[in-house]
């Protein structure tokens, strides 16, 4: 089988498990990455994938672990952008790219960080690794438990650099995996993904990602190169209210990796979307009510649910599910039960739904004189339903509620 048709099989089966098969969505591009994963960032959903759970050395994309750890430590008010860190001769001699700090010389934190972030700095981080644990090797276990944290099931370190190591490892799902989680958690620090170029030490250097003079969609995140590895990048855009986040690895130019992650990016944005498939305007039919005054309740839900769906999808279904039948009285507010949508019947959302009003209970009188019209009307009477239910509704959007 050739490496062509192993990515579309993959792909193909993953869509079609996930009951999307009446939107048209083609096969994923063709890559010349050993591993690559295409991830929605927001419901980690992955869209496209060829041999993403392949270890692979990971090179520099250790340091989005190394930065992660530091927003940590921030997020905790163990370690201060402003705090001075001190230079060893060990990180100072460090291969590989450099920030270029010098040994003995104390540098801030926040600088530290662009060094590792947009220089690629070796030197930075073990710098920056030394000052939050000690030495490089204890740096590296706060590493791995935050991987074990966060699910990256097939991801080791050995260092904060990415240099090679025999044990040091990695795929492209974890290094989308842990993107995504920085991300969402940390968002002011993935601010300084975007930034083009860095200057320390009389010394400017570019964003290493040259994707972000290329897309302006694109706003990170972080290249990696070593012999072994080959060129990886993982990167993230947002178009339209749809983030998304590609990771591939083991490419043999700058230029390819380039051309691959280009080719997810559009596929990503070209056949799927951000959607809201209900929202708090939205009012749906109204429900029978047993022994309720009025003509029964209406519903609507709280918050707005945007979803990713396949672009152009149609078929929207709405369902109210009822774990049992409504009985009144019920208090404006109280949840009755859950909305369903669905699309291309794929259930893509769910969400309680509220009473929008309180529907009393009928007196005494009213429910006598209501079963003596029952004798003769000819409408037949609501059906009444023992148990769970589930009941397909309309809707419509309405300015103000009821």
């Amino acid at each position: 089988m050739t490496r062509t048709k192993f990515f579309c099989l993959i792909v193909t089966g993953l869509l079609a498990s996930s009951g999307w098969g009446q939107s048209f969505i083609p096969d994923p591009p063709t890559l010349k990455a050993k591993s690559f994963v295409l991830m929605d960032a927001e419901s980690k959903t992955v869209l496209a994938e060829g041999n993403a759970h392949l270890k692979l050395p990971p090179a520099s994309l250790t340091k989005i672990m190394t930065d992660y750890v530091a927003a940590a430590e921030i997020e905790a008010e163990r370690l201060q952008l402003d705090e001075l860190v001190e230079v060893s001769i060990n990180a100072w001699k460090t291969g590989g790219s450099k920030m270029f700090i010098k040994e003995g010389t104390k540098v801030s934190v926040e600088d530290l960080l662009r060094g590792i972030i947009i220089q690629s700095g070796n030197d930075a981080s073990v710098a920056l690794a030394e000052h939050i644990a000690g030495d490089e090797v204890e740096f590296a276990k706060i590493m791995n438990s935050y991987a074990k944290e966060l699910g990256l099931e097939n991801t080791h370190y050995e260092n904060a650099t990415g240099l090679p190591h025999p044990e040091h490892v990695s795929t492209a799902y974890d290094n989308a995996l842990l993107t995504q989680a920085l991300i969402s958690r940390f968002p002011s620090q993935y601010k300084m993904y975007a930034e083009l170029e860095f200057t320390y030490n009389e010394i400017t250097q570019p964003n290493r990602n040259r994707l972000l003079t290329i897309d302006p969609t694109v706003d990170g995140v972080k290249t990696g190169f070593t012999d072994d590895a080959g060129y990886c990048l993982v990167a993230s855009a947002e178009r339209n209210g749809l983030r998304l986040i590609t990771a591939v690895m083991g490419t043999s130019s700058d230029q390819e990796r380039i051309n691959d992650t280009r080719k997810l990016l559009n596929y990503g944005f070209r056949y799927f979307e951000r959607r809201l498939v209900a929202g708090k305007q939205n009012r749906f039919d109204r429900l029978y009510v047993k022994k309720g005054a009025g003509k029964g309740l209406q519903v609507h839900i709280k918050e707005d649910l945007y979803r990713l769906v396949p672009a152009g999808g149609d078929g929207t279904k709405y369902q109210i599910y009822l774990p049992e039948p409504l009985d009144a009285p019920i208090k404006k507010d109280a949840v009755v039960g859950s909305l369903i949508v669905s699309i291309d019947d794929k259930e893509v959302a769910r969400s309680d739904v509220y009473a929008m009003y309180e529907v009393k209970k009928i007196n005494f009188f009213t429910e006598m004189w209501n079963g003596v019209k029952s004798w003769f009307s000819t409408v037949p009477k609501e059906e009444e339903v023992e148990g769970p239910q589930t009941i397909t509704v309309s809707t419509t959007i309405e300015s103000q509620e009821n």
